[in-house]
């Protein structure tokens, strides 16, 4: 089992990496989390599903740790997330001890189906929005 989900990650994140992410990225509805590149420290935007509650913005990594975003969040917490066209920056999280799969159950359902189908290792991630920061330009 651990090749076959070593091979749907690999095949999956090249699909993703090279044709989803830029198509849905030019979405101005799409909802994007913006780290800082851990290596190049020049900013990254990917593509995720979440939702905001209150001054929070909840997603769930399909890859986990693996995930280069939940790397870069590691390096640096420090991230913006456009949600409905707006930018706001936060503080990101990563939450092992979240039930990452009932935490989808509270998310939207197309992306969160999508993340189920195709991960590998689930896990949540918080985003606590800056409170004093209205949508950042």
């Amino acid at each position: 089992m651990p090749r076959l989900n070593a091979f749907k990650h690999r095949a999956v994140t090249a699909l993703q990496r090279h044709v989803v992410n830029p198509l849905t990225a030019r979405n101005p509805a799409q909802v994007l989390i913006e780290t800082t590149g851990r290596v190049s420290g020049e900013p990254r935007r990917t593509p995720v599903g979440g939702s905001l509650i209150g001054a929070t913005f909840w997603l769930v990594s399909e890859y986990g740790e693996q995930s280069q975003y939940v790397r870069n969040i590691r390096a640096d917490p420090r991230v913006r997330v456009r949600v409905k066209g707006h930018w706001y920056t936060g503080t990101a999280e990563p939450m092992p001890e979240d039930d990452a799969r009932a935490r989808l159950r509270t998310l939207p359902r197309g992306n969160s189906a999508a993340v189920v189908l195709v991960g590998t290792d689930l896990l949540t991630v918080r985003v606590d929005l800056a409170p004093e920061d209205g949508p950042a330009v």
